[in-house]
């Protein structure tokens, strides 16, 4: 099937964030300087709903078409053509790309708008912009590549990005660090990512069809099926398993989550952005992307879902103890995202897209929300020092509650409706622990959520005098951003109700054509009853609502005290999972920890023993040359000299036979006639 081609169209979307960051990179400290950071918010801000106005533009074009024909391509250049392989620069737009397309530049470019009210007081206010709109390009980048070598360009994009603005304030030691964190876990992943592209080029080579165009790969991946891979796999599962080791540094799965709490060093945009629109997503749209691969191997699929579930309950039970506003919503981010792989692990690839989609507007409000009472804080952002601050913050307040009942799960809010959907296809597939785990996940999710709005915006004020004095709504460049998002928390799941409801599902639909490929068909259709629904349904309302229950009993009533029922569990339990079960301590000694020492080894030898050698080497032929330059000196440059006294010698003797004098060589010419006359005479004698 022919793409509909629409050049100059959809390249505008990707661009646009392009020339914002150029403009801000290049011209950035002029223009700050000379026309101020409004003129650097318009550009920033500008340039992303500038391609969030096409980005609706070409959606509305693209439901026009029939469901079958909802492509379109913009083919720029010729990129490579090697050994086969022919790849552009191209941008594939598709009902998948185009979801992602609207959360990149619509959840990005309000983001982008707070951002001019959170930043406003910094000198770097120009870089920040131009960070965060090359970040966008990068994502867009990603989602929008025609071909998987494309997307892998935006792939290290926003792992270049994210390295920059989680280390945005590079003064501070441990910003640097958290940034270097980030990039150097996901450079883990991205090896991993690499060879399976290379395993995957091979692999169609093989077959006679050398590409890795995404959409000729689905064509011809069905080849595949069967064929010997490495480490006693199947290709198509070897190949799968290294694409999520990709995921899970992305996307922050078990083992490679540690980078995604220590990035809240960034400021509090970046965080949003990071979280809710661009880099973590980036995991669960390349599975989704790539379904009929993943389709063709089950025990990759069972990984995924189990490694899934597993980091939703983990990261869950982490985020509980923590004070830290932003490393609360951090960890639920992690497990948000085990939600999401568990949805893709078990064939209900729409339903991880769904929830990825309510996930990023509830998320962002959240964390624009945390990043309202830390502007507010004047930076603190423990909230054992908050409390009250609903009375001051009402906006804020309501629209972070809004969030909150959003991402546990309580109807009618966006999160219950994608959630709640993952819950029930774990169970339809047969994967009860998994289900199991899910639920548990859930009942803690309500239980720190609802602890952290408890702790920041109810009780008396815990804060300093000086603090209390300065609180205040936030300006509205950031309210009305907190309201939108709020909005978008409450509603934004109407586009796919439960079907005990109404069969109501045009999300679903609509992401039809891009998981109809054969394989995907046979693991995601399993029948659900309505009845079986609602079941499930409601008991995942009561495990919101029992999490949510007991967070009001310890930090509103106070009825049980957080000490005493941190006892209930064994305290040295609460201690190990307040010190986040010291996993990052065990990947020091384990990991960090032999690297160096194996690092201080290699700078040893290289000191010792490799200067040595070479030190030994200079030296020897130091002493060659003062041996070649004494041989030069007296046994060469006396021989010659030797030869030239002689010639000199022996010319200053001869020099002294030509006199210049006529009558001396008459003398001479008439001794020597008269020498051999005699000589003749005496001979004939």
């Amino acid at each position: 099937m022919q793409p509909h081609l629409f050049v100059g169209f959809i390249r505008w979307i990707v661009l646009l964030p392009l020339a914002g960051a150029a403009i801000n990179f290049l011209l950035g400290p002029w223009i700050q300087r000379k026309l101020g950071k409004g003129a650097i918010g318009l550009i920033g801000c500008g340039v992303v709903l500038g391609a969030f106005a096409i980005a609706v533009m070409a959606f509305f074009r693209m439901i026009a078409l029939e469901p079958n024909h909802r492509f379109m391509l913009d083919d720029l250049w010729l990129w490579m053509n090697i050994g086969g392989m022919k790849l552009d620069i191209a941008f594939w737009l598709d009902p998948l790309s185009m979801v992602m397309t609207l959360i990149i530049t619509g959840v990005g470019g309000v983001i982008h708008i707070y951002s001019t009210g959170y930043m406003h007081d910094d000198a770097s206010f120009w870089r920040f912009f131009g960070w965060l709109n090359l970040f966008t390009f990068a994502m867009l980048t990603l989602v929008l590549g025609d071909n998987l070598w494309l997307m892998f360009v935006g792939w290290e994009g926003v792992g270049l990005c994210s390295f920059a603005l989680i280390g945005f304030w590079h003064k501070v030691l441990a910003n640097t660090v958290a940034g270097n964190k980030a990039f150097i876990v996901n450079r883990v992943g991205d090896w991993a990512f690499v060879i399976a592209l290379y395993s995957l080029y091979w692999g169609l080579s093989s077959v006679g069809h050398p590409t890795l165009v995404t959409r000729e790969v689905a064509q011809w991946a069905h080849l595949l099926a069967g064929k010997p891979g490495y480490l006693g796999l199947s290709l198509v599962s070897f190949i799968t398993l290294l694409m999520f080791i990709g995921a899970t540094g992305k996307s922050a799965q078990i083992p490679l989550y540690v980078w995604l709490p220590d990035a809240m060093a960034g400021p509090t945009p970046v965080s949003a952005l990071i979280h809710a629109a661009t880099m973590v997503t980036a995991g669960i749209y390349m599975a989704c992307r790539l379904n009929f691969l993943f389709s063709m191997a089950p025990d990759t699929m069972l990984v995924v879902a189990t490694v899934g579930s597993l980091t939703a309950f983990f990261a869950a039970t982490i985020g509980v103890a923590q004070n830290d506003i932003k490393k609360v919503l951090a960890y639920s981010t992690v497990s948000q995202l085990g939600y999401m792989f568990t949805a893709v692990g078990v064939g209900a690839y729409a339903a991880g897209v769904f929830h990825l989609m309510t996930h990023a507007f509830f998320k962002a409000c959240l964390f624009l929300g945390s990043g309202s009472v830390i502007h507010a804080m004047g930076g603190e952002q423990d909230m054992r020092k908050m409390g009250g601050l609903r009375k001051h913050m009402p906006i804020t307040f309501y629209t972070f509650l809004a969030a909150t009942f959003a991402i546990c799960g309580f109807p009618p809010f966006s999160g219950f409706m994608s959630k709640d959907e993952i819950l029930l296809q774990a169970f339809a597939h047969g994967h009860q622990f998994i289900w199991a785990l899910t639920y548990g996940a859930a009942g803690l999710t309500a239980f720190y959520m609802f602890r952290q709005v408890y702790m920041t915006f109810f009780g008396e004020f815990r804060g300093t005098h000086e603090q209390e004095h300065h609180l205040h709504e936030s300006p509205p460049s950031m309210s009305g951003v907190l309201i939108i998002l709020g909005v978008l928390s409450v509603i934004g799941g109407v586009v796919m109700l439960p079907g005990f409801v109404a069969d109501f599902k045009p999300f679903e639909r609509f992401l039809e054509p891009v998981f109809s490929s054969e394989f995907t068909r046979r693991v995601t259709e399993v029948p659900i009853t309505h009845t079986t629904e609602l079941t499930f349904s409601t008991l995942a309302i009561i495990m919101a609502v029992a999490g949510w229950f007991v967070a009001d009993l310890m930090y509103r009533r106070e009825v049980l005290s957080p000490e005493r029922f941190a006892s209930l569990f064994g305290g040295e339990l609460y201690r190990v999972i307040l010190n986040k079960y010291y996993i990052d301590e065990i990947y020091q000694a384990a990991i960090v920890n032999p690297y160096l020492m194996l690092c201080r080894a290699a700078a040893w030898f290289d000191a010792n023993v490799i200067d040595g050698i070479v030190n030994l080497a200079a030296a020897i032929t130091v002493f060659i040359s003062w041996l070649s330059g004494l041989f030069d000196a007296w046994v060469v440059d006396g021989l010659v000299n030797l030869t030239s006294n002689v010639t000199l010698d022996f010319g200053g003797r001869v020099r002294r036979l030509q006199t210049g004098s006529i009558n001396g060589y008459l003398y001479a010419i008439l001794a020597g006639v008269m020498f051999i006359l005699l000589v003749r005479a005496m001979l004939r004698v």
